[in-house]
C-alpha cells in the first residue's frame, strides 16, 4: 500500500468529520451563491479520512473537483495520486510555461472574452490559466497547524478594489521573475521554472556551503532517511537546481537578493524587449545571468509575508508557519497579523526552519554581517531595521545619503499626492542608503543582503501591473539598483557577488467596480468563521450521542471542536438542542432544551423508534449548527450532487 502523507503537524487544519457539514455548506455557498459564484475560482481543503481510510486534499471549482493524496515514494520523493474527479479536474493544467509573455497574456484575455488592448481589463479566466506545482502548493499549506479549514483562490480579477492584486494559486499571480548571476552560475536563458523554495538551496550550493543533516520535503532528516547529509538548511523543501550551476575557480564571496516586491514578470520582460534604453541597471544584472524562462513559482498564498519567509528559509509556508498575512490560532482562540503588525514579526516563523541569515552565521560565524534591508523576514540578521537592529550607527550619514537618494524618486507620487507611494519611495531611498553605508565603511562588507524594494508593489496595487505608474516605479527601482551596483563596483565587490533578482508574487489587474471580497461571503451566508483573505477558519461543534440500553432515553454531548493547548475540548453550556423523530408516519418533536455546564442534554426517546430515525439539531451562539442522528451518523449535504448533479 502506498505511504500517504497527510498534514505533518495535525492541529485542526482542514476539515475533520465534525466539520464536514459546515465545510460542505461553505464550499457550496462560495461556488453556487449568485453573489460570489462568478468571483471564486477554487476552494481548497484537506479532508480527514474516516473508518481507517486515509484523508485527501481537495480542490473544488464550479467546473469540477479533484481529490488527491500526497505519496511518499520508496526513493524518498513525493508524488501525488488522484483519488477522484467530478467534472473537470480544475488543477489538471500545471504547465509552468503558460502565460510566460505579455503576448500570451493578451491571447488568453481575448480567449476569456476580455480586452487585450486595455491593460486595466486584461482579465484571464480560470480555463486559460495554469497551476504550476499545484498539488504540492496546496498540500504544503495544510502541513501547518496554523493553516485554515478552507482556502479560497479567487478568479484573476476578483480581489478587492485595488487596481492590481495577487494572492491566488494560478500562474499569473504566482509567478515572479527570476535571474541568478555570479560565479558558478551558467548564464543564458533556461527553459524551466524554479519553485520559490529552490532558490535558497541553489544559492547556498553555488556559495560552496556544506551539506547538513537537515530535514527535506518529506519531513525527515537525512539520518532518519538513512542517507548522508544532503540539504543546506535545517529544513529544505526545495532542491538545488543543478541545471543552472557550473564549476567555478572560486565560489562567490557573498549573496545579494534584490526583491522587487510584486513585480509582474511579463511587464519586466516586455520593457526590456521593447525599450532598449530602459532599465540600465537591471540590464547590467541580466547580462551574464541565468534567466529562468518560467520564473519563480511562489508560495501559496502568493502574498508578501508568507512568500518572503518562504524565499528566506527555503520552506513553504506550511512549514515556516506564517501561512497568511493574518491567521487564526485555534488553541488560543485569537488571531495574529504579521503583515498588520509589520515591525518585529520574525518570531512568528517556526523555530524548526532556518533562515538564510542563520545559515550564514552557522557557516561563517557570528561575525558575518547579514542584512535584511526592509525585508519582511530577517530573523538573526545583524542589520534588520524592521526588527529594531541596525548595523549603521552613523545616523547623520544615513540621513545625508537618504536626502541625496531622494533625487531618484519619481515625481508622479508627489504630483498626485499619493502618500502611500511617497512613503514607499522614501523607504526605498533609506534602504539604499543603508546598503551604501554597509559597503563603504571601514568594516568588512556584508556576507548576505536581502534588499526589499517596495515601490513596485505599491504602484502595482495603485496603477495595475501594466499601468504607466508601475512603469515609473520600475524606473525608480532601477535607479536604486544602479546606485547599489555602482557602490559594489567601487569597493571591488561586484564580480564576486552572487545576485538574485526576483519578486515575491505576480500581479493581476482587478475589476475595481466589483469591489470583490468573495472569501467573506461565508459570513454573509450565515456561517460562523474567522476570515482573513483568502482563508477561512470555521467555528464548529464536536458532537457525541449515546442511547440508554433500554432505548427509552438518549443524550447528546456538545463540545467546542477546536482543542485547547492541553488537547481538551471545552464542554459547551447553553447550546440549544432540538430532538425530532418520525413515528407512525408523524413527525414528532421529542425534546427541546439546552446543554448543562458539562455540555450534556438528556431526553426521552420512544423505544420503538430506531436511533437512526432520531434526528438532533444543535445550535450554539458563535458556532455553526450541527445535525446528527442519535446513532452518531452525521447529516451532511451531498456537495458533489448539489454542484455537479453527480
Amino acid at each position: 500500500m502506498p505511504h500517504y502523507l497527510g498534514p505533518e503537524r495535525p492541529g485542526g487544519q482542514g476539515l475533520d468529520p465534525e466539520q464536514f457539514e459546515s465545510g460542505q455548506r461553505a464550499i457550496h455557498a462560495l461556488l453556487a451563491d449568485e453573489a460570489v459564484r462568478d468571483q471564486v475560482d477554487l476552494v481548497l481543503t484537506w479532508r480527514e479520512g474516516e473508518g481507517g481510510k486515509p484523508g485527501s486534499y481537495e480542490a473544488w471549482a464550479a467546473r469540477g473537483m479533484v481529490c488527491f493524496r500526497r505519496v511518499l515514494e520508496p526513493d524518498g520523493s513525493l508524488s501525488y495520486e488522484i483519488v477522484e474527479t467530478c467534472g473537470e479536474n480544475p488543477l489538471a493544467n500545471q504547465d509552468a510555461r503558460a502565460l510566460q509573455t505579455l503576448e500570451q497574456e493578451c491571447e488568453a484575455a481575448v480567449a476569456s472574452g476580455f480586452s487585450a488592448a486595455d491593460d486595466a481589463r486584461r482579465f484571464i479566466a480560470p480555463e486559460a490559466q495554469s497551476y504550476p506545482f499545484g498539488y504540492e502548493r496546496v498540500a504544503q499549506l495544510f502541513d501547518s497547524p496554523n493553516a485554515p479549514d478552507l482556502a479560497v483562490s479567487p478568479r484573476d480579477w476578483c480581489q478587492s478594489d485595488a487596481v492590481g492584486n495577487h494572492g491566488a494559486l494560478h500562474v499569473r499571480q504566482a509567478r515572479a521573475p527570476l535571474w541568478i548571476r555570479g560565479p558558478g552560475v551558467r548564464s543564458g536563458e533556461h527553459d524551466l521554472a524554479m519553485r520559490e523554495v529552490d532558490i535558497a538551496p541553489t544559492c547556498l550550493a553555488a556559495l560552496g556551503f556544506p551539506k547538513i543533516d537537515g530535514v527535506d520535503a518529506s519531513g525527515r532528516s537525512a539520518s532518519e532517511r538513512g542517507v548522508a547529509p544532503d540539504v543546506y538548511l535545517a529544513r529544505q523543501d526545495g532542491r538545488v537546481v543543478e541545471e543552472i550551476l557550473e564549476d567555478a575557480p572560486n565560489p562567490p564571496e557573498r549573496l545579494y537578493i534584490f526583491l522587487l516586491d510584486g513585480l509582474h514578470m511579463t511587464e519586466l520582460d516586455q520593457r526590456l524587449a521593447t525599450e532598449p534604453e530602459a532599465l540600465p541597471a537591471l540590464r547590467r544584472l541580466r547580462a551574464g545571468a541565468a534567466v529562468i524562462s518560467s520564473g519563480n513559482v511562489v508560495n501559496f498564498p502568493s502574498i508578501t509575508w508568507p512568500s518572503h519567509t518562504a524565499l528566506a528559509t527555503g520552506t513553504w509556508c506550511g512549514h515556516h508557519d506564517v501561512v497568511n498575512p493574518s491567521y487564526y490560532l485555534r488553541e488560543k482562540r485569537e488571531s495574529i497579523s504579521p503583515q498588520g503588525q509589520e515591525l518585529e514579526t520574525e518570531d512568528y516563523a517556526s523555530s524548526d526552519v532556518e533562515s538564510l541569515y542563520e545559515a550564514f552565521h552557522r557557516v561563517r560565524g557570528e561575525a558575518a554581517l547579514t542584512a535584511a534591508v526592509h525585508a519582511p523576514f530577517g530573523r538573526s540578521a545583524k542589520h534588520a531595521p524592521w526588527e529594531g537592529r541596525s548595523a549603521c550607527p552613523d545616523k547623520d550619514r544615513l540621513k545625508a545619503l537618504t536626502a541625496e537618494l531622494a533625487g531618484d524618486d519619481c515625481r508622479r507620487w508627489h504630483e498626485e499626492a499619493n502618500k502611500k507611494l511617497i512613503l514607499y519611495s522614501r523607504l526605498d531611498a533609506r534602504g539604499t542608503a543603508q546598503v551604501i553605508d554597509l559597503f563603504t565603511r571601514e568594516e568588512a562588507p556584508p556576507d548576505f543582503v536581502y534588499h526589499e524594494l517596495l515601490i513596485t508593489d505599491g504602484a502595482g496595487h495603485v496603477y495595475g501591473p501594466h499601468g504607466a505608474g508601475l512603469r515609473d516605479a520600475l524606473d525608480e527601482a532601477d535607479r536604486r539598483i544602479g546606485r547599489v551596483l555602482d557602490t559594489l563596483a567601487s569597493v571591488d565587490a561586484l564580480d564576486d557577488t552572487l545576485f538574485v533578482v526576483t519578486a515575491d508574487h505576480g500581479m493581476a489587474p482587478q475589476d475595481v467596480a466589483l469591489g470583490a471580497n468573495p472569501t467573506w461571503h461565508v459570513v454573509d451566508a450565515g456561517l460562523e468563521a474567522f476570515v482573513a483573505e483568502p482563508m477561512i477558519w470555521l467555528k464548529d461543534l464536536a458532537i457525541r450521542c449515546e442511547r440508554a440500553p433500554d432505548q427509552r432515553t438518549g443524550r447528546v454531548f456538545v463540545e467546542e471542536n477546536d482543542a485547547l493547548p492541553t488537547g481538551e475540548r471545552p464542554a459547551l453550556e447553553g447550546a440549544e438542542v432540538v430532538v425530532e423523530a418520525v413515528r407512525h408516519d408523524r413527525c414528532l418533536e421529542l425534546a427541546r432544551g439546552k446543554t448543562n455546564h458539562a455540555g450534556v442534554f438528556g431526553f426521552a426517546t420512544p423505544s420503538d423508534v430506531a436511533a437512526r430515525e432520531v434526528c438532533i439539531t444543535i445550535d450554539a451562539e458563535g458556532f455553526n449548527a450541527r445535525h446528527v442522528r442519535l446513532d452518531g451518523t452525521r447529516i451532511v449535504p451531498d456537495l458533489a450532487a448539489a454542484l455537479y448533479g453527480a
